[in-house]
C-alpha cells in the first residue's frame, strides 16, 4: 500500500524569550496556541541530571516502563510491553543504542511515565514518586498552586516516538535534558486525524498512508525543536506527537485552567473528556441510536440536519 509524505504547510512555534508571568498571562495563555518558553530559570536539574546523578539519587526503586521493538510507539495498537525494572537499570538501558541485556531485541526502546502509587486512584507527583529529585527542578509559577493537577516524570530512548493525542487541560513540557521534536495541530483539525477516543489512528506524522487516511493531509502541522533547558507550553485540547531526538529527561507540568468542577474526578492522567463532553457524548449516542429505527434515506436527512444544528450552536469563529 502506497505511502505518501505529507505536503502541508510546516508551521514553527512561537519562540518567546525572558518570559515571566506577565508575558505568559497576556501574550501566550490568552492566544491558546503553544509557544516555545525560552529563558525560564528551571533549577539545578539541567546540570545535575546526568545518567549518573539519577541512578545514584534514585536507585533501586522499581520503576513501570514501556519497552518496544520499534521506534514508534502505538497505544491503540499496543505494539510494546510494559516491564518492571530497579530504576538505575532502567535509566542506563534507556541511555544506550544497543543492550547486552535485554526484553525483546538489542535495539529495544524504553519509556517512562511516572504513575502515581494507585494509577487508578493516584496522580503523578514528582515530590511523592521521586522525592530526592524534586527540589532539583524549579517549575514555573505561572499558575495558582491549587490548579496544579499533576507533575509527570519523562524519561525516553533516542529515536523514540510518542502516539498523537490530546489533553484536557494546558501543560508545560519542560524538557530538562536531551531534545525532542514536538509536531503539534490545533483542536479545529481534529476532523482530520482518524481520532479513536483521545489518539489518532495515524502513527507516522511524517510518511502517513493517505490512502488510508486522506484527510490527514488537511490537518495543518506546527512543530518545534525543544532543546534542553527550553519549555513548551501546551495548550488543553492541541494534539501534539512527540520524538526524542536524543535520549532525554522531562518533566510534564499540567494544571487545571477550568474551575475543578469541570473536570472528571475519576480522572488521573489528565486525558479523560471534560465532565459536560462526556454527558453529551452519551446523548449524542443515544440519539444516533434512535437514529437507527428510520429508514435509510430519513436517516441520512435528519443525521444531516443534526451535524448542522451541531454547528450551528458549537462551532466558534473567535479562534484559529
Amino acid at each position: 500500500m502506497p505511502i505518501h509524505k505529507v505536503l502541508t504547510e510546516e508551521i514553527h512555534l512561537w519562540h518567546c524569550g525572558d518570559v515571566d508571568l506577565y508575558f505568559f498571562t497576556s501574550h501566550c495563555l490568552t492566544k491558546r496556541k503553544p509557544a516555545v518558553l525560552k529563558g525560564i530559570d528551571l533549577g539545578p536539574c539541567t546540570s545535575k541530571w546526568t545518567v549518573d546523578y539519577l541512578s545514584q539519587t534514585v536507585g533501586s526503586k522499581e520503576v513501570k516502563v514501556h519497552v518496544s521493538a520499534v521506534p514508534q510507539m502505538d497505544f491503540l495498537s499496543k505494539n510494546f510491553v510494559y516491564r518492571t525494572l530497579p530504576f538505575d537499570v532502567f535509566v542506563k538501558r534507556a541511555a544506550e543504542a544497543k543492550h547486552a541485556e535485554y526484553f525483546i531485541s538489542e535495539d529495544e526502546k524504553y519509556y517512562l511515565r511516572s504513575l502515581g502509587e494507585d494509577p487508578r486512584k493516584d496522580i503523578a507527583d514528582l515530590r511523592r514518586q521521586f522525592p530526592l529529585l524534586a527540589d532539583d527542578i524549579w517549575v514555573p509559577e505561572y499558575f495558582e498552586k491549587e490548579q496544579l493537577f499533576s507533575t509527570v516524570f519523562r524519561i525516553g530512548s533516542a529515536g523514540l516516538q510518542l502516539w498523537t493525542h490530546y489533553d484536557v487541560m494546558d501543560n508545560f513540557l519542560i524538557q530538562v535534558t536531551g531534545k525532542k521534536r514536538v509536531v503539534l495541530y490545533s483542536p479545529r483539525d481534529a476532523p482530520y486525524l482518524y481520532l479513536s477516543g483521545s489518539k489518532s489512528e495515524v502513527l507516522d506524522v511524517d510518511m502517513p498512508n493517505l490512502k488510508r487516511y486522506p484527510l490527514f493531509a488537511k490537518a495543518k502541522r506546527y512543530e518545534c525543536l525543544l532543546n534542553a533547558g527550553e519549555v513548551l507550553f501546551i495548550p488543553a485540547l492541541w494534539f501534539h506527537n512527540v520524538t526524542s531526538e536524543e535520549f532525554g529527561v522531562g518533566v510534564n507540568v499540567f494544571w487545571k485552567h477550568l474551575p475543578a468542577e469541570c473536570y472528571d474526578k475519576t480522572d488521573t492522567y489528565g486525558n479523560k473528556d471534560l465532565a459536560a463532553a462526556s454527558r453529551a457524548t452519551q446523548i449524542l449516542d443515544r440519539a444516533l441510536k434512535t437514529l437507527d429505527e428510520l429508514p435509510e434515506e430519513y436517516k441520512d436527512f435528519y443525521g444531516r440536519k443534526m451535524v448542522l444544528r451541531i454547528q450551528e450552536k458549537t462551532y466558534s469563529t473567535n479562534y484559529e
